[in-house]
């Protein structure tokens, strides 16, 4: 299974997200420390209703745990908007 799949796996497993857009974006950080094995650079949003009432330093902790041992492996950057349902307009 890619590194992605993996992410995105544990992410949805962990947080069964409405929304959850994860975006590898190693290609723009091409030469920059990191990159070097590429799938290392993501940006991810990601909309779960287990962040309700939470503040962002709490919700990203709770995309950090669902991530694990793979944040000091192999994810070099990512990126987080991490929002509840109640926030997203109708």
């Amino acid at each position: 299974m890619s590194r992605f799949d993996q992410l995105k796996n544990r992410l949805t497993n962990a947080l069964q997200p409405v929304v959850c857009e994860l975006q590898d974006d190693s290609a723009a950080h091409a030469g920059h420390a990191g990159a070097a094995s590429g799938g290392s650079h993501y940006n991810l949003k990601i909309i779960s209703h287990q962040f309700e009432g939470l503040n962002r330093i709490s919700r990203h902790r709770l995309v950090y745990d669902a991530i694990g041992d793979m944040m000091h492996t192999d994810v070099h950057a990512l990126a987080i908007v991490a929002l509840a349902p109640s926030e997203i307009p109708t």
